[in-house]
């Protein structure tokens, strides 16, 4: 035990403090929060001993406090060997840049709705392109705001898998929303997966006809895509489409042209697209 003493001894909690750069608040926080508990304490004052290896960890919790991270998310870290806690910090960090991202479009969507517009135009490239017929499998609903990224992967992958027992996917999937979807209405929403139109019929699952048709469309970030921020988009669309004297001819939809866990926050994920004329 004395050997022990000499090569790590106790250090008061006034001395660890000044050494790890954390106050004793925050050290008494961590010990109550069972993220960093004490060697020793005594009995008789309540005064709180830590040994001097436990410096890293400590170091180690203000460097990850300055990540803003919880504490019971710090605990995972510090309880985890080395490899994995490197995981578990990436991980977390990536969390915050997703947020972040969502936030920065929010800020933007706010913007635009307090100066009434203004200035939506500047934020999109509105492009026009020709869409030829297409044989779709479908999936309709009902639905509200915070179900929709939840239900279209899931939707799509069950028409993925129908598609794939009959020659396979044939396009980029759409969302067409046949009515409004927001805080006071749920759609419906129609999820649609191309197919090969030689193989009409016999899918097990409802399919139709789209149209061919001209569209306004305008690409958007998967940070863009969350909700309410994806709705500026949709104004520009359709206020690039009134400036234009073009005609909305059909629901406005959403193509997503990439696999949605395959992109980063600030990488072109989906079009928001209004058929015209």
């Amino acid at each position: 035990m004395e050997g022990v003493e000499e090569e790590d001894p106790l250090l008061g909690i006034g001395a660890f403090a000044r050494r790890s750069r954390l106050s004793q608040k925050a050290l008494r926080l961590y010990d109550g929060q069972g993220v960093l508990r004490p060697d020793r304490v005594d009995p008789a004052t309540g005064y709180r001993y830590y040994r001097e290896s436990r410096l890293a960890d400590a170091r180690r919790i203000r460097l990850l406090r300055g990540l803003d991270m919880p504490l019971a998310a710090v605990a995972e870290v510090l309880a985890a060997p080395g490899p994995q806690a490197a995981a578990l910090v990436a991980e977390y960090w990536e969390q915050v840049e997703r947020r972040t991202a969502a936030q920065r479009e929010l800020a933007a969507y706010l913007r635009i709705q307090l100066t009434g517009g203004e200035g939506i135009l500047d934020m999109f490239d509105i492009q026009q392109r020709e869409v030829p017929e297409q044989l779709v499998l479908t999936e309709q609903r009902h639905i509200r705001p915070e179900e929709l990224p939840e239900w279209i992967p899931a939707a799509c992958d069950r028409l993925f898998a129908v598609a794939q027992a009959h020659g396979g996917v044939f396009g980029a999937p759409f969302v067409v929303y046949h009515g409004e979807v927001n805080d006071d209405s749920d759609g419906p929403v129609e999820l649609c997966v191309p197919v090969d139109p030689a193989r009409a019929g016999g899918f097990g699952a409802p399919s139709r006809t789209e149209p061919a048709h001209r569209e306004a469309y305008t690409t958007v970030t998967k940070a863009q895509v969350v909700y309410p921020q994806i709705l500026s988009a949709y104004d520009a669309v359709f206020q690039w489409a009134k400036e234009h004297d073009e005609t909305v001819s059909a629901g406005p939809r959403e193509v997503y042209f990439v696999k949605w866990d395959e992109v980063a926050p600030g990488d072109p994920a989906c079009d928001i697209a209004v058929p015209i004329g």
